[in-house]
């Protein structure tokens, strides 16, 4: 008859720790810093930035107030959206 051993309960652990430890580092952390730049950059919306809203829609800020921005999206045409949807500055 073999004998059987007593696996350490610590052992047995170490593999579901370490696939944790992975997916921290390739998955949580990376989107934890994407939305901090993301909220930074809301915060820091002006007047006459030009801008694509997750919808894609192009338009220049003409005004900045708590949670809403107002674009200009063509001549006499503009649109209130929520600052949570601007997806990204345009850069000159």
């Amino acid at each position: 008859m073999p004998q059987q051993t007593a696996v350490n309960p610590i052992v047995q652990l170490l593999p579901l720790a370490l696939i944790f430890i992975v997916f921290y580092f390739l998955l949580i952390r990376p989107q934890k810093q994407k939305e901090k730049q993301h909220q930074k950059m809301l915060q820091g919306l002006n007047k006459n930035d030009e801008i694509v809203t997750s919808g894609g829609i192009h338009g220049t800020i003409v005004a900045v107030k708590d949670r809403t921005v107002t674009l200009r999206i063509d001549e006499n045409v503009k649109m209130e959206i929520e600052k949570n949807s601007v997806a990204y500055i345009k850069k000159p």
